[in-house]
């Protein structure tokens, strides 16, 4: 049996008062979601183990079925490792957003929606402004892209911007971890205190950088929000993982389909072939229709495929009730729904996996450690008494909550 698992980022959400009372999947039209509920077999699952940040780094790893006291690294490894950076054993990589302040305030942690060929300018003057023997930024896409240090020490203590929107940000600069303040870390000679007055030092030299470039006076003289500083945040070293592959030996071959490096990196690590569908671009306007091909033509050849979709974490980061809603029956309708006919048509049987990450609810915007809902249906199975896929609908499900490498196990056996 091959095994397929469709991710919508930040998908869950809370009960909004807007709706009634009910959450985005309760209300949102989805009948491709709600179908695999019915016939397939739902449950919750426990994406962020105790002492971790909800971050997307962390849920997709530990849904993959990974130790994170093992792996983690944070998200600067794992894009690098999607860029196709070799990170030396000496070096930290640390995720680099480009973000937009005002007032004091971080107004976005995404640059005022930043396109990947404006940023590449970007960050290739702060390149030659900033970079030298010991700082290097790497071009990723979009907002997201990479800082690497060289002799970085990890053990600071950074703040997602997408955690503090509308707050003060001078607050939220990097610190040392307690302890680490005059510490280095073996290969990486930097002590924790050096490393954060690196980085304080970048973001406030990047904010006059950005500021004077054509690009944002021309975003400013239009009423659009700069891409004026940079944020980094979720540094570590290179990790060591194993392979899906080597975990279950069902998996001989395996696609990850993402626009995002980080769930491109952790594909990376875990044994599974990058594809890059044109036209994904991680917001609303990706090419669903593209992503749920590339699907269609791995299964062909491959055994595993993990096709993320990160349109519903930026809508409820951004705060956007209706976008969400559109974003979540885009996901059913553009990506599940030709994904599924396929499946139904397949010689060989393929097991249906939906969940996301963790919530990003529209009224909070930021990630935060709840169970999230998912469902599994192959041709065959037994389905339990479930009639909707949402967060009251799974936690109902016969599978329970489940926690760990419980769910890969699951879906991998059942």
């Amino acid at each position: 049996m091959k095994h397929i698992i469709i991710l919508g980022d930040g998908m869950a959400d809370h009960p909004v008062e807007r709706l009634g009372g009910k959450t985005l999947l309760q209300v949102a039209d989805k009948p491709c979601m709600d179908w695999l509920a019915q016939h397939g077999r739902c449950g919750m699952l426990s994406t962020v183990p105790e002492g971790f940040p909800p971050g997307s780094e962390v849920a997709n790893t530990s849904i993959l079925g990974y130790d994170l006291n093992q792996v983690y690294e944070g998200r600067g490894p794992l894009e690098a490792a999607s860029i196709g950076y070799d990170l030396a054993d000496d070096e930290m990589a640390i995720r680099c957003n480009i973000i937009t302040l005002a007032d004091g305030r971080i107004v976005t942690h995404n640059g005022g929606n930043l396109q990947t060929e404006d940023a590449a300018v970007l960050i290739d003057l702060l390149n030659e402004r900033l970079g030298s023997e010991r700082v290097r930024f790497v071009r990723g896409i979009q907002y997201r892209h990479l800082l690497v240090i060289k002799g970085g020490n990890k053990h600071i203590v950074c703040n997602p911007p997408h955690d503090h929107p509308n707050e003060p940000w001078r607050p939220l600069l990097v610190q040392s971890e307690a302890g680490w303040e005059n510490r280095s870390d073996g290969l990486h000679t930097m002590t924790g205190q050096e490393t954060a007055d690196l980085l304080n030092d970048l973001i406030l030299r990047s904010q006059q950088i950005l500021s004077e470039h054509p690009y944002n006076q021309q975003r400013i003289a239009a009423g659009q929000r700069p891409a004026n500083s940079i944020w980094p945040w979720s540094g570590g070293y290179r990790p060591s993982m194993q392979t899906l592959g080597q975990r279950f030996p069902q998996v001989r071959r395996g696609t990850v389909i993402s626009a995002v490096d980080l769930i491109q990196g952790i594909g990376s690590y875990a044994g599974l072939k990058i594809v890059k569908v044109p036209g994904a671009t991680g917001l609303a306007d990706t090419n669903y229709e593209g992503k749920a091909q590339a699907a269609i033509d791995a299964l062909q050849t491959d055994d595993f495929v993990f096709v993320h979709v990160e349109a519903t974490d930026e809508a409820g980061h951004d705060g956007d009730l209706d976008l969400k809603l559109r974003a979540i029956n885009y996901l059913d309708q553009r990506l599940i729904r030709p994904v599924l006919e396929a499946v139904k048509e397949m010689q060989e049987a393929v097991s249906v996996a939906v969940l996301p990450d963790h919530p990003t609810p529209v009224e909070l915007r930021i990630h935060v450690n709840e169970p999230v809902p998912f469902c599994i249906w192959h041709e065959g199975i037994e389905a339990d008494a479930v009639t909707m896929y949402s967060e009251a609908g799974c936690a109902t499900g016969c599978l329970g909550l489940l926690k760990k490498d419980e769910f890969i196990k699951t879906f991998m056996t059942i």
